[in-house]
């Protein structure tokens, strides 16, 4: 299937709210999900959209910066059949630590499904 160019520069995101907080060798679930969670909710509609290769570029750059585990946010984000749920997501702005936005996340469903098939297929190799 292919997959047009993701809109978003995942190369130059800031990837400190994920390394900084989910860390080995445990990995603790919660904290690391929530982190998960406020790094990728902001980009919701890009990553669940299926037509992009937006979240395969994702993945690459969190697997990449942070040499998490593979599989190890689908195996350990699990937030019922309605998908990661992204409404109430506190999301720090790394330029400003003080200020904060709230965002609600009508496609959150398709982010643990995402999550899934990207823990699956790390799973195989």
């Amino acid at each position: 299937m292919n997959c047009a160019a993701c809109g978003i520069n995942f190369e130059t995101q800031n990837y400190t709210i994920l390394t900084s907080q989910c860390k080995g060798p445990q990995y603790p679930p919660k904290v690391c999900c929530d982190a998960f969670k406020q790094f990728a909710c902001p980009y919701v509609d890009e990553i669940s959209d299926l037509t992009t290769d937006c979240s395969n570029v994702m993945f690459s750059y969190i697997n990449l910066y942070g040499k998490y585990p593979p599989g190890l946010f689908a195996n350990q984000c699990k937030e019922g059949k309605e998908g990661l749920d992204c409404e109430n997501v506190k999301i720090t702005n790394t330029t400003n630590p003080s200020s904060s936005v709230h965002v609600a996340a009508p496609h959150s469903m398709l982010i643990v499904s995402i999550v899934g098939f990207f823990g699956f297929f790390f799973h195989l190799f």
